[in-house]
Parts: structure tokens; sequence; C-alpha cells
């Protein structure tokens, strides 16, 4: 079983991260939506919102995933952790599955090698904060510290 650090003293600092993604997806899909608003769903056309190509679909999903981001980063809960974790591995399997059809007419999001780029670092990024983002009773993050500082843990760091 892994074990995510409860309570960990930069929870805040994840939290604003994966906040600043959320509103970061947001308003490109937004922005993507205003752009290719008329145009059918998947179409492969050279519509770009923030410096990224898109489509209606992708921008439709970005907008979703940006609101469901910026709902786990306002809640000081383990919403956030799950959401991160989750949105994370989506980000990564997403950009890379994509940039193995970015020149064929599989690439139904229209993604360009600017958007698997960015596509990866949100969901390192993501990935990341949710590793550190859990959150639990101050009994559990004493229990931590009374684990490290235990005297086997001791002896193995001289």
């Amino acid at each position: 079983m892994p074990h995510f650090p409860v309570n960990h003293p930069a929870r805040p600092i994840y939290r604003v991260l994966a906040g600043l993604i959320g509103v970061y997806i947001l308003v490109f899909g937004v922005w993507g939506v205003a752009e290719t608003l008329g145009d059918p769903l998947f179409d492969r056309g050279s519509h770009w919102a923030l410096g990224l190509r898109t489509n209606l679909a992708f921008s439709l999903a970005s907008v979703v995933f940006g609101v469901v981001l910026i709902i786990g980063a306002s809640r000081r809960t383990n919403l956030g952790h799950y959401i991160n974790l989750t949105a994370g591995v989506v980000f990564l399997a997403t950009s890379i599955l994509m940039m193995s059809v970015l020149q064929t007419e599989a690439n139904f999001l229209n993604f360009s090698m600017s958007t698997v780029v960015v596509s990866m670092l949100f969901g390192l990024v993501l990935l990341g904060t949710g590793l550190y983002d859990k959150v639990g009773p101050p009994e559990h993050a004493e229990a931590e510290l009374e684990l490290r500082k235990h005297p086997v843990a001791d002896s193995h760091r001289r």
C-alpha cells in the first residue's frame, strides 16, 4: 500500500499550484470554445488558444477539467488529493496517447506538440500535488513524526 504524507506543511502551496493549473485550463477552455464555436466538434482546423492548438471537443473538455480542478483545490478535504492524483494520471496518459497519433487522422483533439508538452507538465505537477495534498486528523500527522523519530529509523540515518 502506498504511503502518502498526511498534513504536509507545504499543502497550501500545492493547493495553490493545482488551483492555478485549473484556472489556466478553464481560461484556455473558455477561450477555445469562443474561437471554435460553430465548427464541428472534432475539427482539425488551425484554431489556437493561449498558445495551444484546440478544437471544440478539447475546449469543452478543458472547461470541465478546469472547473473540477478549481473545486478540488478550493476544498480542504481529501477531495483535492484524489482529484489531483486522478487528473495527473489522465493528463499524462492523454498526452502520451495524443503524441502517438499526432500526425494521423486519429488526432481527434487536434493536439500539437506544444499541447503535448503542456499536458505532460500539468500531469506531472498535478500528480506531485496529489501526492502531498492528503489531509488527515492531527493524530495521523503526529504518528508519522513519531515513526520518523523511531530508534530504528535513527540508526539508518547514520
